[in-house]
C-alpha cells in the first residue's frame, strides 16, 4: 500500500473519503513510525481489525519530547521545537519534507480567509521570534511574503511603530492581518486603543510565563475593546503538527478538511468519547504524513456535531496516562 500523496490528501472532501486516507496513512505509520508502532505493539493493537478511525489509537504528544517521531526514512528539512522555561524539556519535530507544512497552512489560510495577497499581515510574535524553530514564525513569515505587501511585517517589543502602521491602514482600508501570541496582543492595548471593526485580530495562545492565565471570556472582551472589534479571531496550532485549526470568534474553531478533532475519555484514553461531551482533545492531521498523523494531546475540548469544536483548559498533569506502554 502506497503512502497517499499531497493531490489525496489536500483534495478530502467527504467524511468517507477522510476515513478511507486515514486508514491508508494509519497503516502506514504503524509499520514505519518506530515509537509509534512500539506503542501500539505495547497497546497489542491489532491493526487489521482497524476499520474506522474512531478505533485508532493515539500517540501522547509527550512522546516529541524524549522520541523521533519519524515514519520516513529521507532526510529531515527542518526540526520545529516548542517553547519552554529554562531547564523544559521540549518537544522536536523532525520534518523531511516542508513542502507538507507549506501547502497545508497556505490551504487552510485561504480556505478561511481568501487570497493571503488581499492582505497586509502584521505578526506580533516576540516569544517566538526571540528562539530559533518556532514553526509559527515559519508560518507567519511566509504569510508576509505571499501577501506581496510592502508593509507586511514582524513586530518585536516595537509597539509604537505597530501602533503608527495600524493607524496607517485603517486611513488606507487595506484588510489587515494582525497575528499575535496572547500576551503580546495585551500589552499592546495596555499602551495603545483602538476603533478598528474591519481589523482581523488572531490571537495564537499562550502566555508563557508572561502574564496571568486568563478565560478566554474575560481575554477576548479585553482585546475586543483594546481594538474596537467584535470578534477575536484565533489559531490552533502546536508544534507537533503541520495543520492548524481557526476560529472566527467565540472560541468556536475549524478544520480544513484533512484534519479531524475526536474527543477521548479522561480516565481511559483508549475510549472515545460522542460529540458534545468533554473530554481530551485527540487530532488526526494528515498532512503530518511523515511524522504521525494521529495524537493525544494535553488539551480539554468538546466536539459538536459539525465537526467544531472548543478548548477548554488542559490537564492538570502534564504527562498523559498511557505514556509508560511504551518500553525504552
Amino acid at each position: 500500500m502506497n503512502t497517499p500523496g499531497k493531490q489525496s490528501v489536500f483534495s478530502i472532501n467527504s467524511d468517507e473519503q477522510f476515513n478511507a486516507i486515514a486508514l491508508q496513512v494509519f497503516r502506514q505509520q504503524a509499520k514505519h513510525c518506530a515509537v509509534y508502532r512500539d506503542f501500539l505493539k505495547g497497546l497489542k493493537t491489532d491493526i487489521d481489525a482497524i476499520i474506522n478511525v474512531t478505533q485508532i489509537p493515539f500517540l501522547p504528544i509527550e512522546f516529541f519530547k524524549s522520541h523521533p517521531v519519524l515514519s520516513s526514512e529521507a532526510p529531515v528539512d527542518l526540526t520545529f521545537t516548542s517553547s519552554g522555561t529554562t531547564g523544559m524539556i521540549t518537544s522536536s519535530h523532525r520534518v523531511t519534507d516542508i513542502s507538507w507544512y507549506v501547502d497545508s497552512f497556505r490551504k487552510a489560510f485561504e480556505l478561511f480567509y481568501g487570497d493571503i495577497k488581499n492582505y497586509t499581515v502584521l505578526a506580533l510574535l516576540p516569544a517566538y521570534l526571540e528562539r530559533a524553530g518556532s514553526s509559527l514564525v515559519y508560518m507567519a513569515d511566509d504569510l508576509i511574503k505571499q501577501s506581496h505587501d510592502a508593509d507586511s511585517g514582524f513586530y518585536l517589543y516595537n509597539h509604537e511603530e505597530l501602533y503608527r502602521q495600524l493607524i496607517k491602514q485603517q486611513l488606507t482600508k487595506k484588510p489587515t492581518l494582525l497575528i499575535g501570541v496572547t500576551f503580546a496582543l495585551l500589552d499592546f492595548v495596555e499602551q495603545y486603543q483602538f476603533i478598528f471593526p474591519e481589523l482581523i485580530v488572531m490571537e495564537t495562545g499562550g502566555m508563557k510565563g508572561r502574564r496571568k492565565e486568563m478565560i478566554r471570556e474575560e481575554l477576548h472582551n479585553t482585546l475586543c475593546a483594546g481594538f474596537g472589534v467584535d470578534k477575536i479571531h484565533s489559531e490552533y496550532g502546536m508544534t507537533e503538527l503541520l495543520s492548524q485549526a481557526y476560529s472566527k470568534g467565540d472560541g468556536i474553531f475549524e478544520c480544513p478538511p484533512w484534519m479531524k478533532i475526536i474527543t477521548r475519555d479522561t480516565n481511559d484514553p483508549i475510549t472515545p468519547l460522542t460529540n458534545g461531551q468533554t473530554g481530551g482533545i485527540n487530532i488526526i492531521d494528515l498532512a503530518n504524513i511523515n511524522s504521525c498523523s494521529f495524537l493525544a494531546t494535553q488539551d480539554l475540548g468538546r466536539v459538536q456535531p459539525n465537526g467544531s469544536f472548543e478548548i477548554l483548559g488542559r490537564f492538570d498533569n502534564s504527562d498523559i496516562r498511557g505514556c509508560n506502554l511504551l518500553i525504552g
